[in-house]
């Protein structure tokens, strides 16, 4: 359904989909700066859903728009699909994200004015790729949206604009797919209807998933769980339950909250 891959570049390590080297994220002037990310290396599998979870101000989102092209590192270096993404002006970032990358945001960022099909090939159509409308309506039916092709966003629920959203960013075949909290403005229902198709999407067409989630259930349906604190990886969790990462939540919050006290004592 999500049509054939390009091959992949000679130089990636094998079945390395994002690497991470030493990444970090410094906001603000000297004498009054913040480290939003200190140092992250990682790396992550072609076909894996990953979830990434953290207190609040723990570099979860911070660490997602790295990775994905949308913010600079301040240090660092960031691969996808064995491509380094370079800081070589705007123009640059924008020809990488669009040749590799796809992102799905909480609160869809859909255009109101286009219709379901317009604002899927968008993407297709800034970058001047050839629309092949045959395969974003073969995107839009798998996605459960195949009748509702010409209805503007307006017209549709949450959940069917959140599955517009994934549709967008699938059609492009990104390398990887981020999403920042994709579930954040959905009901329980469309919730599990949209990350039941991330799962599919990596279980049966290989994509590769990273997920910023504060909800342990939303976390669960991923292969695999990093936990951030202060910028920082402290912790990594595969076969993730619900239950087990609600628990995981609550000691790393307890313990980023007494060395933040300690800290500051």
């Amino acid at each position: 359904m999500f049509g054939r891959r390009e091959p992949r570049p000679a130089q990636q390590a094998p079945g390395e989909a994002l690497r991470l080297e030493n990444v970090r994220r410094v906001y603000g002037a000297e004498g009054n700066q913040v480290v939003a990310l200190d140092g992250v290396s990682l790396s992550l599998p072609v076909g894996s859903f990953t979830a990434v979870m953290g207190p609040s101000g723990s570099g979860k989102s911070t660490l997602l728009q790295c990775a994905a092209g949308l913010d600079r590192p301040s240090g660092g270096r960031v691969f996808v699909d064995g491509a380094e993404l370079t800081g070589d002006g705007e123009a640059a970032l924008t020809r990488f994200r669009r040749q590799r990358i796809g992102f799905v945001f909480q609160q869809f960022n859909l255009l109101p004015t286009l219709n379901v099909m317009q604002n899927v090939v968008l993407p297709l159509k800034l970058a001047g790729r050839r629309v092949d409308k045959a395969r974003a309506r073969a995107v839009l039916e798998r996605v459960g949206l195949g009748a509702r092709l010409g209805h503007l966003p307006s017209e549709l629920s949450g959940g069917q604009q959140q599955r517009v959203a994934i549709a967008r960013a699938l059609v492009t075949e990104p390398r990887v797919l981020f999403a920042d909290e994709p579930t954040g403005a959905l009901d329980t229902r469309s919730a599990r209807d949209v990350l039941g198709l991330l799962q599919e999407s990596v279980r049966m067409f290989g994509q590769t998933v990273v997920m910023v989630t504060h909800d342990p259930v939303a976390a669960a349906h991923a292969n695999a769980v990093l936990y951030l604190a202060d910028g920082r990886i402290v912790g990594h969790q595969t076969a993730p339950t619900a239950e087990a990462v609600a628990e995981r939540m609550t000691h790393l919050a307890d313990e980023v909250e007494r060395q933040r006290t300690m800290a500051g004592a």
